[in-house]
């Protein structure tokens, strides 16, 4: 049996909420990716083209500092990753703890959570922060609240 860990990003704790359900159905550990200096409400009006979260998209380079570097990523064989779309995309900090460590030969599994959009360019995105010994793909776009056992079962097709 595979050790999984589900890792999130979360800004407005939507992603959280389905980070949470994920880890229950798969048996997993959870671990928040945190940046090192909190987003405001100021720093995700993505209307505000100076905001933090409109430059960090508009200049993907950046990468934003994590508040911590201490997932036991060596200890898991899957890890679901969880992220907002931001731009179409990943949010940087994602970038930046995928760069953190190294994921040869885990299966990462990527979840998202949007009002509309889909997973974009998010998968191609990510796939440059990885090495190519990692196997990342795209797995679920998730649009409103879903239980438990829609998790269940989505988790049970993965053969994780």
């Amino acid at each position: 049996m595979s050790k999984k860990l589900v890792a999130f990003f979360s800004a407005s704790g939507v992603t959280e909420d389905a980070a949470k359900k994920i880890a229950k159905a798969a048996d997993a550990d959870l671990y928040e990716i945190r940046p090192e200096t909190p987003y405001t409400q100021a720093d995700l009006n993505w209307q505000d083209k100076q905001s933090r979260s409109s430059v960090e998209m508009s200049h993907k380079e950046l990468r934003p500092a994590l508040s911590d570097k201490n997932a036991k990523i060596s200890d898991y064989d899957v890890i679901f990753l969880g992220f907002p779309v931001w731009w179409y995309t990943a949010p940087t900090i994602v970038n930046s703890f995928l760069e953190s460590y190294d994921f040869s030969g885990k299966r990462i599994i990527l979840f998202a959570t949007s009002g509309s959009s889909g997973f974009g360019s998010a998968l191609d995105d990510l796939k440059k922060s990885v090495s190519s010994e990692a196997l990342i793909e795209e797995g679920r776009l998730i649009h409103g609240k879903k239980d438990i056992g829609d998790w269940k079962e989505w988790v049970e097709t993965l053969s994780v």
